[in-house]
């Protein structure tokens, strides 16, 4: 059964079906000055019956040559976003067939209704942020959130330059002006989670408890950085105590990129925030809470369509009051009771479990999500409430899931009032009251 078993009618012109990706490997050279960007793709798919025609997503770029288990495809053709690769044979579902193909250009965010996604050009180097949509801006893929793979990523690129991506750090081999980096990223990542960074800030060990974490931050912001990111190794034992161990063998990276930001990055395994996130007096704690819990919520445990986007955002909105409770500031209750009041105010013209492409990253939608989490552990008490959410991120860890499961999950653990409660949160415009 295929990863996508239908295009995401969220984002209809991307993902593709009729097969499953396996595994990607990213072999790119990168040069600065010139955004010039020279790849090939190696894809190993299992088509879901025999195939002859593949659907890849790529925008922007030339390819140049496609090679099927390493023979010449019978045709390829690059157009609207489509790359269609014609088979000379039949690719048959009980064996792994491998596509490579070559591609270069000037990569570039490319447009869509939440604005420019993908490929971006920092002052001195670049940056990757494709959500939801802006993995083809880069690399040919099967662009739909359920589509996870295992990734390798090897980036050449300018000698001075730092190059970081998802996983871990296999090698790094320096020959005269370029320098080559491997990352293996082992744990299934959907497209729109890869990403790459480059700069010429420094590489550093944060630490290796609870968790090994790294971080890339630019000498002159780093004593502000310090003082920011000083509780994160807290935020991560606490996460890890509520809803189980870190999904990802490689640790956890954080980017700050010279360039301000509009709002943070999560990827898988790294999260990216701007030089304006770096103030030294904690004034963005709760961003790095929320980018943290997306490891867990969003990126281990993904979306099988864009439609239940809540279940990412959501809860990495909850977290951020869990994270406050921890702190000793204010409760995830008080934040609650905050948050609906201003919610009232507001229009209540959507449902979250389906907001409409439209409205997916609605703020609304965030903290109405919270909200149907702090309802259940209000009603359930913190006991069945953290071992659902414990249970729930252990069931789908590095899988997916829909809003369907959170729910029958819930009616599971703690009964059928469960459904009645989550059904008025996330089913109904209105919102419902919270209690005293």
């Amino acid at each position: 059964m295929s990863n996508v078993p239908a295009l995401d009618p969220y984002t209809p012109e991307h993902g593709n079906r009729g097969y499953q990706v396996e595994s990607y490997f990213l072999d790119l050279t990168y040069r600065v000055s010139s955004n010039r960007l020279a790849g090939t793709a190696t894809i190993e798919i299992r088509p879901d019956e025999p195939l002859r025609r593949v659907l890849l997503d790529l925008t922007g770029l030339t390819v140049t040559k496609v090679l099927i288990d390493g023979a010449p495809a019978k045709k390829f053709d690059l157009k609207s976003g489509k790359l269609s690769i014609v088979s000379a044979t039949s690719l048959q579902p009980d064996r792994l067939s491998a596509l490579q193909i070559s591609y270069k250009g000037n990569p570039k965010p490319q447009r869509s209704p939440w604005g420019p996604l993908g490929w971006e050009e920092l002052t001195d180097g670049a940056l990757v942020a494709s959500q939801p949509t802006g993995a083809s801006s880069w690399f040919p893929c099967n662009d739909h959130p359920s589509s996870k793979a295992s990734y390798r990523f090897q980036i050449t690129s300018d000698s001075p330059y730092t190059v970081l991506a998802n996983g871990a750090l296999i090698s790094r081999r320096v020959g005269g002006s370029l320098t080559t980096w491997l990352y293996e990223q082992r744990e299934p990542m959907a497209s729109y989670l890869a990403t790459i960074h480059i700069s010429q800030a420094p590489r550093v060990i944060l630490g290796e408890r609870p968790i090994s974490q790294t971080a890339v931050v630019p000498t002159t912001i780093r004593p502000k950085f310090d003082r920011d990111f000083a509780r994160q190794s807290e935020m991560i034992t606490l996460f890890e105590r509520r809803f189980g161990a870190y999904p990802f063998a490689s640790g956890y990276h954080v980017i700050i990129t010279s360039d301000p930001l509009e709002i943070p990055l999560e990827s898988q395994g790294l999260s990216t925030f701007g030089a304006n996130h770096v103030t030294g007096h904690s004034t963005y704690d709760q961003l790095i809470a929320h980018e943290l819990a997306h490891q867990w919520f969003g990126n281990s445990v993904g979306v099988a369509s864009w439609q239940h986007i809540w279940l990412n955002e959501g809860f990495a909105c909850y977290c951020e009051w869990l994270w406050s409770e921890q702190a000793g500031r204010q409760t995830a209750d008080a934040l609650a009771h905050h948050h609906h009041r201003l919610l009232r105010q507001l229009r209540q013209d959507f449902v979250i479990a389906d907001p409409g492409p439209e409205l997916m990253f609605d703020d609304r939608l965030y903290k109405r999500g919270a909200l149907a989490l702090h309802a259940l552990r209000r009603q359930f008490g913190d006991g069945p409430f953290f071992d659902l959410l414990r249970e729930w991120a252990d069931r789908y860890r590095h899988s997916i899931a829909k809003t369907s499961d959170f729910v029958a999950l819930a009616a599971d653990r703690c009964g059928d009032s469960a459904v009645s409660l989550l059904n008025a949160w996330l089913n109904e415009r209105a919102l419902p009251r919270l209690g005293p």
